[in-house]
């Protein structure tokens, strides 16, 4: 989108909030460039963690004994 300076300073929030994520508002002053924005993608919240129980009946224990553990001795205390 382009627009003059003159323009851009009446309604300036306006133009910046119809631009979509990537795309530039160029502004003009006697058909010369002298800037860009450009808009970036809108701040996401972080996803939810989601609720225990999820893998139940999904993940199973072959064996219950330590021996497994036997192998990791020289890191353990």
């Amino acid at each position: 989108m382009t627009v003059s300076i003159l323009e851009a300073q009446s309604d300036l929030a306006g133009f910046i909030h119809r631009l979509a994520p990537g795309e530039e508002l160029v502004l003009t002053e006697n058909d010369a460039v002298v800037a860009t924005l450009k808009a970036v993608p809108s701040v996401q919240m972080p996803k939810k963690r989601p609720p225990p129980g999820l893998w139940k009946s999904k993940a199973s224990i072959l064996s219950d004994d330590e021996d497994h553990l036997n192998d990791f001795a020289e890191y353990m205390p």
